[in-house]
């Protein structure tokens, strides 16, 4: 009968907020003459005021109308808010320097306060650090197009070359000069190890980890190190090293316990948010390509968040392992679906 196939697992299910009930069935509350989500907040009804129905239009035929609280003839509260986030997203996007966020919030029609912290809720990120993102990607391109390093950085919306510099490490992962040469002169540490899931490779620049690589060949390992950047100077077999990848292979056997080793993650403001929404999914966990674009603010964004996770270069540690498809099949891992079903059963086996 499934999870919410009668109306006693209904009323459990309104008992218990379960918003994973939303869109599946409404309820309706004889005494306030309101139609609801299960998950509506709003004061528990007495059992014997309530009604379940299928539908939306099913509760307001029967003389219902719409909670002004949980809002049920609206899109549900998480679609609601990533439209709001994407729209934002998009306004920094365009914009020739990072809107404040007094800005942002009057544009999409939010307070302040409700924008910021619904901006990090859906994201992971402050509204701030995805327009450092932004910028990070403009000075990237421009970088590559520009004459000189400062018409890049004012391109992208930097006041000042100071402020640039000051942050021109965190926002680009290495130096300005560095950058422009294409990592040259940039040295990376690696080493090979073996895993149960096979050889793994380990990689690091002094901001972080930048790779977690894995393949049944090794020679392919470090011929994909050398093809993301092929301009720096790699660094193999140091005694020293052997620690950090020692942690990160333990992470692989049991990826619940995490990695609390810095990561150097490099890429595109809307891949790096992504990133960040997936290593935030808890081990144990699994989210459809379509939740995890809901949670990144592109709700129609299915199929750019699966290329995010296609780019993904540091394995487990941003776990797009835990991404899987609508009807819950396991599929879209670069590193072999056999790897991905491997790591969801040990996530489920350490719970």
């Amino acid at each position: 009968m499934g999870k919410y196939g009668n109306d006693e697992k209904r009323w459990t299910a309104v008992q218990q907020r379960d918003a994973g009930a939303d869109g599946v069935f409404w309820y309706s509350v004889r005494s306030t003459g309101v139609y609801c989500r299960p998950s509506c907040g709003a004061r528990p009804a007495l059992r014997k005021n309530v009604a379940f129905h299928d539908s939306r239009e099913a509760a307001e035929q029967a003389g219902f109308r719409p909670c002004l609280r949980c809002k049920p003839d609206q899109p549900p509260l998480a679609e609601r808010q990533a439209a709001i986030v994407a729209q934002a997203c998009r306004l920094i996007d365009e914009a020739e320097e990072a809107p404040d966020l007094d800005s942002l919030a009057e544009a999409v029609g939010v307070s302040r306060f409700h924008f910021h912290r619904m901006f990090k809720a859906v994201t992971g990120i402050t509204p701030k650090a995805y327009a450092n993102a932004a910028r990070a990607r403009k000075v990237q391109a421009g970088l590559a197009a520009q004459a000189t390093v400062t018409d890049a950085l004012y391109a992208a919306g930097f006041n000042s070359s100071g402020r640039f510099y000051a942050q021109s490490e965190a926002v680009l992962g290495m130096k300005p000069s560095t950058f422009r040469a294409g990592g040259a002169g940039e040295q990376i540490r690696f080493a090979i190890a073996e895993c149960s899931l096979g050889p793994i490779l380990v990689a690091s620049t002094e901001q972080g980890i930048c790779a977690i690589l894995i393949d049944d060949d090794p020679d392919f390992l470090v011929k994909d190190l050398q093809d993301r950047f092929p301009k720096a100077e790699l660094i193999g077999a140091e005694p020293e090293f052997e620690q950090v990848v020692s942690r990160v292979v333990g992470m692989v056997e049991q990826p619940s316990v995490g990695l609390d080793l810095p990561l150097d993650v490099r890429g595109t403001a809307f891949q790096q948010r992504v990133w960040q929404v997936l290593r935030a999914i808890p081990a144990g966990r699994r989210v459809t390509y379509a939740e995890l674009a809901q949670l990144a603010g592109v709700p129609r964004g299915a199929r750019a968040v699966a290329s995010a996770c296609a780019a993904n270069a540091i394995a487990v540690a941003i776990p797009c392992h835990r991404v899987v498809r609508n009807d819950g099949s396991i599929s879209g891992y670069r590193w072999g679906v056999d790897r991905k079903a491997e790591l969801l059963n040990r996530e489920v086996i350490s719970e």
